[in-house]
């Protein structure tokens, strides 16, 4: 099977699906579109390849909630590289996803500065994110690929996910932020911005921050 990535037509907010995609097929397409590919989004399990387009809403969402974990980061003095949209793959695992953001801060300085990541030689991120309005999270391929923490956001509530023994289970907690309430902070700040605009918003937060880290 060949993949001519210039003939997907996808309407925004929808998902197209192919089966029956082998691995090597998957990653070779990968390796040649990675420089010049922007949209769909992608993710590979089983054999079947998903390409989604993302809405307005989604985007918005996205960008916020990546904005205020970098402010996070930001007042806590806490290095950390963020990737957005960074393809996940690993060769081991035939698995491939694309977070809608995703954070490297205790391994950080394993890639710093480091050109092109790979999941069979690089630690995974930190941390990653997934705004699920308009696509499926993929908790298989995240288990997969060992992404210790990953958030979930339905455009309402923020589900904190802990990876366990190769599982996901719930938190209340953030493993990377266990002192503060990001279940409640990050859509109360997220809901804010929709009415205060961005700027005011990581202003406000900035300065609940000072008021709450010790």
């Amino acid at each position: 099977m060949q993949f001519n990535y210039d003939q997907l037509e996808i309407p925004v907010g929808s998902q197209l699906l192919i089966h029956d995609v082998d691995w090597e097929t998957f990653n070779q397409w990968l390796d040649e579109t990675m420089d010049t590919r922007r949209l769909p989004r992608i993710s590979y399990s089983q054999g079947r390849v998903e390409f989604m387009v993302p809405g307005a809403e989604h985007e918005d969402d996205r960008s916020i909630i990546g904005d205020l974990v970098k402010v996070l980061l930001e007042e806590m003095d806490i290095e950390f590289r963020a990737l957005a949209s960074k393809t996940l793959r690993s060769s081991k695992a035939k698995k491939a996803v694309e977070a809608d953001e995703c954070f490297y801060i205790q391994h950080e300085t394993e890639v710093r500065g480091k050109k092109k990541i790979h999941l069979d030689f690089d630690s995974p991120p930190d941390l990653a994110i997934e705004i699920d309005i308009t696509s499926r999270t993929h908790f298989d391929n995240y288990e997969k690929l060992g992404v210790p923490e990953l958030w979930r956001f339905d455009g309402k509530e923020l589900t904190i996910l802990i990876l366990e023994n190769g599982s996901y289970l719930e938190s209340q907690i953030s493993r990377q932020f266990p002192k503060l309430p990001i279940k409640q902070i990050i859509p109360e700040y997220l809901e804010k911005s929709k009415q205060d605009g961005r700027n005011k918003t990581m202003k406000a937060f900035r300065q609940w921050l000072a008021e709450n880290l010790s």
